[in-house]
């Protein structure tokens, strides 16, 4: 059992996620401020019934007219609670504003990062309890399929040693953060063929030093950006900053790669193709 069912089975024993019974009606209004979460409830066909996103959700393009409530750091419980849902998708680590929702009889389903296995569980149980279980159970169906075919593809192939860049300080090469060897980061580096430098680190993210890369002496480097006003010059500026450090193998063979899009940081419905992307810049030739 992953951390994220045994979670699930946890909050289903104490009666603050509700999954609608046999015949029972599934919440007709929800509201959710996890994107990955927001995204998927559009992919599961319950994207008409939510009626409040997060201040982050950018995808589907449906989000765009509905009423943002805040985040992680900034729920707006009032602005919540005057929606009237019936289920809240919101943190697991959100407990003042899980146990405020419980008070008011609200359900509410708790979302907590995990693995890949954790997301398919979690697209799953995110199902069952929207009354959506079908739908789900098919996109989870088709997501892990894809990964498998992707690691398929990459089989067999030598795994370059890869340091995996989710954050950093922008035109420098301070607060450099990277995925150490837990959480879905670092298995979607592993499907697509790589070998992730911090795989020892069983942390989810690891904040570096230059001392630090150089000795971790990654053959890739592959850095995730977020940011939508990344212009191709702008692209080019960021991996230029690398060669600061030119000792590190990936920037004397010229393998740093700068990949665009929140799908990377938010597993969802677009892991796959997120997945896909990192295998291409590594394994090329397998495509």
């Amino acid at each position: 059992m992953t951390p994220v069912r045994r979670l699930l089975v946890g909050i289903l024993a104490i009666g603050l996620l509700v999954a609608p019974a046999v015949g029972q009606t599934p919440p007709r209004r929800l509201v959710s401020i996890v994107p990955a979460l927001t995204e998927t409830l559009f992919a599961i066909g319950a994207g008409p019934r939510v009626v409040g996103v997060g201040s982050f959700d950018t995808h589907p393009a449906e989000v765009r007219d509905r009423p943002r409530v805040g985040g992680l750091l900034d729920p707006d419980m009032e602005q919540i609670l005057a929606l009237t849902p019936d289920l809240v998708v919101l943190h697991q680590s959100q407990q003042d504003q899980i146990a405020q929702l419980g008070r008011a009889g609200i359900a509410v389903f708790p979302y907590v990062h995990g693995g890949l296995d954790d997301t398919l569980d979690t697209i799953r149980a995110l199902g069952a309890a929207t009354g959506d279980g079908p739908a789900a159970d098919r996109l989870a169906d088709r997501i892990a399929s894809r990964l498998d075919g992707i690691r398929t593809r990459v089989a067999g192939r030598r795994r370059p040693r890869v340091m995996l860049v989710f954050g950093r300080e922008p035109g420098s090469l301070r607060n450099i953060y990277a995925s150490g060897g837990f959480g879905f980061l670092h298995d979607m580096l592993a499907a697509a063929g790589g070998e992730n430098v911090f795989a020892d680190t069983r942390r989810e993210s690891v904040q570096l030093t230059s001392e630090a890369i150089l000795t971790a002496a990654p053959e890739v480097i592959l850095e995730l950006s977020y940011d939508e006003r990344m212009t191709a010059d702008r692209q080019d500026a960021e991996r230029a900053v690398w060669r600061r450090l030119p000792g590190v193998p990936a920037v004397r063979t010229d393998r740093v790669h700068l990949l665009l899009g929140n799908q990377f940081v938010q597993p969802g419905p677009r892991l796959a193709d997120a997945t896909e992307a990192m295998a291409r810049r590594l394994h090329p030739e397998a495509f």
